[in-house]
């Protein structure tokens, strides 16, 4: 049963997510309007996720010990930032050292110093059997809202069409939704109870650092193919191999994170049949088998159906692994735990995006989707051959 903290860190979660939803899909056009190329557009991708990757660790390793409602509150400080410098600057480094300090998100997952405090602070709320649908909750409120706001991103388009306004300077000010979000999401976490600092806390990884290392070099793999795909470089490929408008894209994202959503749900029965192992690879792999398919058809209705049936199985891992690597740690070193495991994900993810970029100057064939799923189906075999609990 949810605890009123839950729902708060659920709330905040899912208001986060819309703004992130939204910005993920608007980057990419709104990069593309002011001049940039697809390589430039995936070097500004990858600083996000570079930046979001030192955050998230550093807040894992060294800021747990301050209390996760102080920590969420100075997160939402970075997030205001972060919406009035993309809102304020137009020139390629100063976006990118903006990308790298904030909080701005272009995947499709969160990947921020949010993460960790969240997912740890969640986990000390349940208990483990009621642990993965609790997760599945946290992840389907924010896939739910962010859905919604890869669906919004067509708004500033659309009002300065109808308005006669300026394209680039509409969706310039629209990034000023992190500002509002912050403001929300910093009341929601006010009313989580107070952590008192433990400067005698023992940071970072203890027992649990040999299975937590192994995991979170099995977890790269599989991130930095879903570099190759993230939002903003789906959108890219949609538009440049079928040419679709904003609208059909930001609505086929909007269906896919829904699809995503919903299946999560799914995922905590499924664990208590097969274990959290195979849960994670049996519904992973088919998925990924899709993405592949959807970069080598030539049909736009086949490849959105393609990336929509990825859409459907590819997330109910999410909730499964997160509970995993609650269950496998100690309490104290939860935070730190969240934080090696998803750090090496983000990294991983950054470093991939750049190419897929330069992939897509050279061709619209989808390349980027081939090679991402194909990484991506690996990961799949090697986690299923690992020799840890699969219950």
């Amino acid at each position: 049963m949810a605890r009123p903290a839950t729902r708060r860190l659920e709330v905040a979660r899912a208001v986060r997510a819309f703004a992130d939803g939204f910005a993920s899909v608007l980057l990419a056009r709104y990069l593309q309007d002011l001049g940039f190329d697809a390589f430039q557009i995936g070097v500004i991708v990858t600083a996000t996720l570079l930046g979001s990757a030192a955050l998230t660790l550093w807040a894992g390793l060294r800021l747990a010990r301050l209390g996760a409602r102080s920590v969420l509150l100075a997160a939402c400080g970075l997030m205001a930032f972060t919406g009035v410098g993309f809102s304020a600057v137009t020139r390629f480094w100063p976006l990118v050292i903006v990308g790298f300090i904030g909080t701005l998100n272009p995947s499709n997952g969160d990947v921020s110093l949010f993460l960790p405090m969240e997912q740890s602070a969640l986990a000390n709320l349940t208990t483990e059997a009621e642990r993965p649908h609790r997760f599945a909750i946290y992840n389907l409120g924010a896939a739910l809202t962010a859905a919604a706001g890869a669906l919004a991103s067509a708004l500033p388009h659309r009002i300065a069409s109808a308005r006669g306004w300026d394209v680039v300077t509409v969706e310039r000010y629209s990034f000023l939704i992190y500002v509002v979000t912050a403001a929300i999401a910093a009341m929601v976490y006010r009313g989580l109870r107070p952590d008192r600092p433990h400067a005698d806390r023992p940071s970072g990884l203890h027992k649990s650092r040999k299975i937590v290392i192994r995991l979170s070099a099995l977890f790269s793999l599989d991130s930095a193919g879903g570099g190759f795909t993230v939002n903003a470089l789906i959108v890219l490929y949609l538009d440049l191999r079928f040419g679709l408008s904003p609208a059909v894209i930001g609505a086929t994202l909007a269906a896919a994170g829904t699809l995503s959503a919903f299946s999560q749900l799914l995922a905590a029965p499924l664990a208590r049949r097969v274990g959290l192992v195979r849960t994670m690879v049996f519904t992973h792999l088919p998925a990924n088998i899709f993405l592949i398919l959807a970069g080598i058809v030539p049909s736009a209705p086949v490849a959105i159906t393609l990336l929509l049936m990825r859409s459907l199985l590819s997330s109910m891992d999410i909730p499964a692994r997160q509970a995993l690597v609650m269950r496998l740690v100690d309490p104290e070193e939860r935070a730190a735990a969240a934080s090696v495991t998803n750090v090496p994900r983000s990294l991983a993810t950054a470093l991939t995006p750049a190419l897929a970029g330069f992939l897509l100057d050279k061709s619209s064939f989808g390349w980027p989707l081939i090679i991402g799923g194909t990484m991506k189906a690996t990961y799949d075999i090697l986690l299923l051959r690992q020799p840890i609990d699969r219950n």
